[in-house]
């Protein structure tokens, strides 16, 4: 860990920015390009590769490319690159409070701006991993983006062009890991790759190279980032010495599991370093723990919470009413419906429940709240589905959230975060209120299904909103408590 000897002792309006003479110089060769430099990236793979360097079990660094036209390699050039990872929480019962200087990012693109150092990345012999974080609506397929593109507008295309470069310099090929929050990622990024590669008539050799020289993970991420901190930033630059606009907080801790071969706990040592990271041949199990048991409860209580007036993970939990209805929502809808044995979900479960009472947090759901759609059809529709199937019955708190996710998108109230297609699918469905429900559950643009082919759904989804408007959520969430 990097400490200022002075931390504390300047008055915070004088104190100068993080800069690179407050830390140890770091010489060591690019080994990874990182698609993505938002707080998660930083405070989950670039503060692992960190741990592994401590330990002189990686000696790599990182090179950072923007993947979208507005980001913070302009902020992270100003501070050479260097950002602090604030760890506070609880792990196995006692308090975590830890500050690091994170000193392994290299360099960081902006290929909207320079294209061309971009693609000379692909001359790196040291290169050997490409990791990334796009969103869950990062990994797809563009239409429109041709190889001429400078650069085209997906993450998948602006991938697939490097990768050609890199075999018409006939380098070795790489280890593609991602990180987005999407089932079988990997296995979903290459496809859109042989995609594009088909599409540009790109050659035979080409495609041949990247089946047999490059290895697509699929990949599990775990650990809750809130990012900046807000409501202590202040606080916390007196404590550390300096100002650092791109801090970011983390819980401490994480979770790693990555589907590929064996040969990665040597070339990514980071099980060997001590971290939580399982490589593994079928990552399954762990997803569906993750998926449904951490993320599900997070876009379960996120409508809710804000309707009610509630701003954090941690007010969710420490109100009596919504404990209830967490509690319950983890016993009888989520459990019941996970195939992995009781005794162990229902460990995970109060291993979640104590992260999510994290008191240094400050996880606001508003966070939470981006691309909610998107989140719910992944985190909570197939246990729905699964429950309806199994009890014949609607679950009463999914199709609670889904009520509140309506309301809450009707944008009177709160200001939802979604792609425009979503926003405007829901305002022209609110134009008609007493047909709301059944407009929205019938658009399979938004769910990859028509949801009131699901028995009794529209009528549970209807009476609940009928009642959160009537009542307050408040109210109707009490009236869950047991049923």
């Amino acid at each position: 860990m990097f400490t200022c000897a002075n931390a504390g002792k300047e008055d915070n309006m004088t104190l100068k920015k993080l800069s690179k003479d407050r830390v140890p110089e770091n010489n060591m060769p690019v080994k990874a390009l990182q698609f993505g430099e938002g707080n998660f990236m930083r405070a989950f793979v670039d503060w692992q590769i960190q741990q592994i360097n401590k330990q002189n079990l990686f000696n790599g660094k990182v090179t950072v490319v923007q993947p979208i036209e507005r980001g913070l390699t302009t902020m992270l050039n100003k501070q050479d690159n260097l950002y602090t990872v604030i760890l506070e929480g609880l792990m196995d019962g006692k308090v975590v409070e830890d500050f690091e200087v994170i000193n392994v990012i290299d360099s960081t693109i902006d290929p909207y701006q320079n294209w061309q150092d971009y693609l000379a990345q692909a001359e790196n012999d040291d290169l050997s991993f490409i990791f990334s974080n796009t969103t869950e609506a990062g990994i797809y397929y563009e239409e429109k983006d041709q190889l001429t593109d400078k650069p085209p507008r997906s993450y998948p295309a602006k991938l697939t062009v490097f990768l050609y470069k890199r075999f018409q310099l006939n380098k070795a090929g790489l280890t593609i890991i991602p990180c987005e929050l999407i089932d079988r990622n990997g296995e979903k990024l290459k496809e859109i790759i042989l995609q594009y590669a088909q599409n540009w008539q790109l050659p035979a050799e080409f495609v041949q190279w990247l089946e047999e020289e490059n290895t697509f993970c699929c990949s599990l991420v775990d650990r809750i980032v809130p990012g900046y901190p807000h409501d202590n930033a202040e606080t916390l630059s007196e404590k550390l010495g300096y100002q650092d606009p791109l801090m970011v907080k983390s819980e401490p801790f994480l979770l790693w599991v990555i589907e590929g071969p064996k040969s990665l706990t040597e070339t990514l040592p980071l099980a060997k370093a001590g971290l939580n990271v399982i490589v593994t041949d079928d990552m399954t199990p762990y997803r569906e723990r993750k998926v449904y048991l951490l993320n599900g409860p997070h876009t379960a209580m996120v409508a809710l919470a804000l309707l009610s007036g509630l701003d954090t993970v941690e007010d969710v939990m420490k109100d009596p009413d919504f404990r209830v209805f967490i509690d319950e929502l983890f016993e009888l809808e989520l459990i019941p419906m996970l195939t992995s044995p009781k005794d162990e979900l229902e460990v995970y479960s109060e291993q979640i429940k104590e992260r999510f009472l994290n008191p240094f947090a400050n996880h606001q759901l508003t966070s939470i709240l981006l691309n909610s759609v998107s989140k719910f059809s992944a985190r909570l529709l197939p246990l729905l589905k699964k429950y309806i199937q199994e009890k014949q019955a609607v679950p009463k708190r999914i199709s609670a959230s889904l009520a509140a996710l309506i309301l809450l998108y009707r944008g009177d109230k709160i200001t939802p975060v979604d792609n425009e297609y979503i926003l405007d699918s829901f305002t022209k469905a609110w134009e008609v209120p007493d047909t709301v429900v059944n407009t929205i559950l019938k658009d399979e643009s938004l769910w990859g299904m028509d949801l009131t082919l699901l028995p009794d759904l529209e009528v549970a989804v209807t009476e609940n909103l009928q009642s959160i408007e009537a009542k307050g959520v408040r109210s109707f969430i009490q009236s869950l408590k047991g049923e």
